[in-house]
């Protein structure tokens, strides 16, 4: 049997009667930046999440980037990040000039350690940004009162947590600002790049949409020296239409996580991922632990089972972020984790018969 990662065909296949005349529409009306069809998916998303305002950008990074200058986040400043992400989040922070202090999860959900992000708080502190990796929401109470302790802000990084909510309230908005990708096999993934930012400030989200537009709200006016971050019309109406299913699909994959725990829990050496209490993991991923992981991938990949790691070498053992002086051994929980942690094929279409076939191979793998 074949059990790909994502596959995004047949969740084409099953909008197709909605989506391709959305394209249609955007290429006869030619609102290819920006425009109507952006500003319809904009108002919806923010809706969908219970914000005041959305901004659209051409991608997650972007998002977290425009999300920064506009909040004044620059050199000589520094922003604790989570080591265990994708390299885009602190990578946002070294773009605005700034200094991203990357510090360890804690061991059961992955997230941002509270306690070790308060220690690494330094007068220079500006910000810390909560990562709700995989789809589960990260620790906000805490992590809102290191902020508030510190005076510092709380940004959310949403990339991977589409609707995903903390103490019965969506993401997003429990910070100043929650930053969103929208790459294609995301929860809710454009048929390209693209991202967006939600906040209840309303000046936040005016200096954003300036920023987006090379610091312009009116064309040929630049109040700033921003960036060309403009959501593609079509990206616009593509998301649109799939916002409409984003909830079913969320389900799906809620669903299909409970099937992965029943088919996998009697394999002793498989660590299954734990759901915090209080919070509604989307699943983005399905990331377990396990012994002997890179021989399991490939004997997975020879049975068409495709695989992932999610990540493989934590952010502060880049390469560059060499400068950061953050040797090994000082992100242990995150170290640890990386040389076992495996993300399972997870997607709303994906059937119970191939997670079982998944559940399968790896049990005759570890019974070999």
């Amino acid at each position: 049997m074949k059990v790909d990662f994502v596959d995004l065909r047949a969740q084409y296949r099953s909008i197709q009667p909605e989506v391709d005349p959305a394209i249609q529409k955007v290429l006869e009306s030619c609102a290819f930046s920006g425009g109507p069809f952006v500003a319809s998916f904009e108002g919806n998303f923010a809706k969908a999440h219970q914000a005041g305002h959305c901004v659209g950008v051409n991608s997650g990074t972007s998002a977290l980037h425009v999300a920064l200058m506009a909040l004044g986040i620059k050199h000589g400043d520094e922003v604790i990040v989570p080591t265990n992400t994708f390299f885009a989040t602190p990578e946002a922070v070294s773009l605005t000039g700034a200094t991203p202090v990357l510090v360890d999860c804690e061991p059961r959900y992955y997230n941002i350690d509270p306690e070790k992000a308060e220690a690494a708080c330094t007068e220079r502190t500006k910000a810390i940004i909560a990562v709700h990796l995989y789809g589960q929401p990260a620790g906000l109470n805490a992590i809102a009162a290191v902020a508030a302790r510190r005076r510092i802000l709380l940004i959310e990084d949403c990339a991977q947590a589409h609707l995903a909510e903390y103490k019965g309230r969506p993401v997003g908005t429990r910070g100043i600002c929650g930053c969103f990708s929208f790459y294609p096999g995301k929860n809710l993934g454009a048929y390209g790049e693209a991202g967006a930012v939600l906040t209840n400030d309303p000046s936040l989200a005016e200096r954003m949409r300036a920023l987006r537009d090379h610091g312009a709200l009116k064309k040929y006016y630049h109040t700033l020296v921003g960036h060309n971050y403009r959501m593609e019309g079509i990206q616009g109406a593509v998301l649109d239409v799939k916002l409409r299913h984003l909830q079913a699909w969320t389900e799906a994959r809620r669903r299909n996580a409970g099937l992965y725990r029943e088919h996998l829990k009697d394999i002793a050496e498989v660590a299954l991922p734990e759901e915090m209490p209080d919070a509604s993991h989307v699943y983005h991923l399905f990331v377990v632990r396990v012994p002997e992981r890179d021989r399991l991938i490939s004997t997975l990949k020879e049975d068409g089972v495709s695989t992932g790691i999610h990540y493989p070498v934590p952010c502060h053992l880049q390469e560059a972020f060499s400068g950061l002086r953050t040797p090994p051994g000082s992100c242990p929980v995150a170290e640890r984790y990386a040389g076992g942690i495996l993300s399972l094929p997870m997607f709303p279409e994906l059937t119970e018969d191939q997670i079982a076939y998944v559940a399968e191979r790896i049990r005759r793998f570890y019974r070999r």
